[in-house]
């Protein structure tokens, strides 16, 4: 099955000032025809050439036009706005806002989203064919790919000023493709991987359970990034509401028990375990196979411990590249490293959950969250963002460890 890399991505489609903006109406749709979710922000100069309007009717959201506009300020500033991107497609690209991002300005909307946003960029460019080679567009577009800006195109062909040459921008379809490549970095081409998910739920009655708060969508989104990384992945996931992402193997699991064995019978096909699910640490003792009634005197439950699935799994042999998660309150590094220490870890994620300075909700149950990396000799911070952005730059994080693990094998063998 051939993976839809736009599926549920978050992209910003900059609109400039060119006759070419015309195209951009079939490109909203055909992004949102890929399961994309598009925000539209548009330059004073491509409002002149397509209403706000047609955007806003095609994307199916508000149109964001101005930087110092008070409602979309209120709304979705041009922070939130950069942190919402998954990725951001400037198409057509004019080589006035080519010039104007070369020279790292944020007097607008759409190049103050770009200078804020962490998200991969890419231009189409799109002008007359004489300015496309003027000497200033070219070294303006050198300053922007030694950045890490994409460049899509431009094709050559008939022009709107009548005359035929490069400077046309790519065609609908090839945009889309272009854009969706950048979600297939390769870098874990071939690699089984093993991760985990979600809660678990340790019954007390037919209709009671010890839980926790955590929703898996971190434990989803590494899934889908390392799919997107050409691994081959099995996602064994507790109890929830999420949609598997594309092209995986998915085992449900209910209990800390059922992920156990789930775990222990795959884990000797993959290379590669990460495991972010919330695992219960305890369960009780007995559960009760009829409802339990409400009394007048105290309940008291005895709990036992649940199978340390980290700990077992480092020590298969063969033993995979072993990922943990650490979820923690306080104390963060110093937890973290103790976990990385007694499970054996190759690797750490340690994430505080609960409110952050911004009384902004991150970790469990929250779309957004920041990682504290921590190996055996090293350690780097992933700053808060959303979890399919976080989770990308994790797995870039795991490939990178993974194959020099396997080179280092390789030479001492």
């Amino acid at each position: 099955m051939r993976m839809n890399r736009l599926n549920g991505k978050h992209i910003i489609l900059g609109i400039t000032g060119g006759i070419a903006a015309y195209k951009s109406a079939e490109l909203t749709r055909r992004l949102r025809d890929a399961g994309a979710q598009v925000r539209v922000v548009m330059t004073r100069g491509a409002t002149e050439f397509v209403t706000p309007l047609t955007f806003q009717a095609l994307s199916g959201n508000p149109v964001h036009t101005d930087l110092l506009d008070e409602k979309a300020e209120a709304g979705m500033g041009h922070i939130e706005l950069a942190r919402w991107a998954d990725a951001i497609l400037i198409a057509p690209a004019s080589a006035n806002t080519i010039a104007r991002l070369a020279q790292g300005r944020a007097d607008d909307l759409l190049t103050a989203v770009c200078l804020a946003s962490k998200a991969p960029l890419a231009i189409a460019p799109a002008m007359n064919h004489v300015m496309w080679h003027d000497v200033a567009t070219q070294s303006n577009l050198g300053t922007l790919q030694q950045r890490g800006y994409h460049q899509f195109g431009p094709a050559s062909g008939a022009q709107a000023c009548g005359e035929t040459g490069e400077g046309r921008m790519l065609e609908v379809a090839e945009l889309v493709d272009s854009l969706a490549s950048l979600f297939k970095s390769g870098a874990l081409q071939g690699v089984n991987v093993l991760i985990t998910a979600g809660p678990t739920y340790e019954p007390i009655d037919p209709v009671r359970f010890i839980g926790n708060r955590s929703s898996g969508r971190m434990g989803f989104a590494v899934a889908q990034a390392a799919r997107e990384a050409g691994a081959n992945v099995t996602l064994i996931s507790g109890p929830g509401d999420l949609s598997t992402p594309e092209d995986m193997r998915r085992i449900d699991v209910e209990t800390a028990a059922q992920m156990y064995d789930a775990v222990m019978h795959e884990v000797h096909s993959n290379q590669v375990f990460i495991s972010a699910a919330a695992v219960a640490d305890y369960r009780p003792k007995t559960s009760s196979e009829q409802k339990l009634k409400k009394q007048d005197a105290e309940l008291s439950i005895e709990l036992e411990r649940t199978e340390d699935i980290l700990a077992a799994v480092s020590t298969t042999t063969p033993r995979p590249f072993v990922v943990g998660f650490a979820a923690e309150t306080e104390n963060l590094e110093a937890n973290a490293r103790t976990k990385l220490h007694n499970k054996s870890l190759d690797l750490i994620a340690a994430n505080r959950v609960g409110k952050n300075e911004n009384a902004q909700d991150i970790g469990f149950n929250s779309e957004y969250n920041a990682l504290h990396l921590i190996w055996p000799d090293g350690e780097q911070q992933l700053e808060q963002a959303r979890k399919p952005a976080l989770a990308r730059q994790l797995i870039s994080f795991i490939a990178r460890l993974y194959n020099q693990q396997k080179q280092n094998e390789k030479n001492t063998a």
